[in-house]
C-alpha cells in the first residue's frame, strides 16, 4: 500500500497516521464488523516501524434525530439518556451491563430505523418498557412508575394485572410469529 487511503471511488480520504512513528504507510492485516456491524474494526501494520495497531471506522450520523418532550420543547436525541434511565430502573438488579448495552444499541437502532427527524418521548418510553418487559420485570415496574407517573396504588396494580397476565417470551428463543 503506497500510504494513500481511498474512500469511495476517486475520493481521496484522510491519511491514517501511526501513532508510533507518524508515518501515512501501513496495511491492513484484519477487518471485522463490530458493535453490531455499525463499525469496522481494522489491525493494521505500519510498514515504517513493524508496529501494529487498530483503527475504527464509524458511520456518522448526519441526520440527527429531535425529541419532542411532554411540555412540547425539543432537545436532540441521546442514547445516554435511556441509559441512565435503564440504569436506574435496573438499580441493585443482577442485570449484566452487557445486556443493558445491548438494549440500549437496539432501542438507539429502533429509534433510528423508524423515525427520520423526530421522535415522541412517548415513542421513547413504550419501546423502552417493551424491552425491559422481556429484560427484567422489577426494572419494568421502576421504569412505568416513572414513565406513567402513577397517581394511585389501583393504577399500578392494574399495570401489574397486565404485565402479570401476558404471555412471557422465553430469553433467547425464536419469535415464532
Amino acid at each position: 500500500m503506497s500510504g494513500h487511503h481511498r474512500g469511495p471511488v476517486g475520493v481521496r480520504s484522510r491519511p491514517v497516521l501511526c501513532p508510533y512513528c507518524q508515518i501515512d504507510n501501513d496495511k491492513v492485516i484484519d477487518s471485522r464488523s463490530s458493535e453490531a456491524g455499525r463499525v469496522i474494526r481494522r489491525r493494521r501494520e505500519c510498514l515504517g516501524c513493524s508496529r501494529r495497531f487498530t483503527t475504527y471506522e464509524r458511520v456518522e450520523q448526519t441526520a440527527r434525530l429531535t425529541v419532542m418532550k411532554r411540555d412540547g420543547t425539543r432537545q436532540p436525541f441521546s442514547r445516554e439518556n435511556i441509559m441512565r434511565g435503564v440504569q436506574a430502573s435496573c438499580g441493585k438488579r443482577k442485570v449484566p451491563e452487557e445486556r443493558l448495552v445491548a438494549m440500549v444499541d437496539e432501542i438507539d437502532d429502533e429509534l433510528h430505523r423508524e423515525f427520520d427527524r423526530e421522535v415522541s418521548t412517548r415513542e421513547i418510553g413504550e419501546l423502552v418498557m417493551a424491552k425491559l418487559k422481556d429484560l427484567d420485570e422489577v426494572a419494568w415496574v421502576r421504569f412505568a412508575s416513572e414513565y406513567y407517573k402513577f397517581k394511585s396504588v389501583d393504577e399500578l396494580k392494574q399495570q401489574l394485572e397486565l404485565l402479570d397476565g401476558r404471555v412471557k417470551d422465553m430469553k433467547d428463543q425464536k419469535r415464532l410469529f
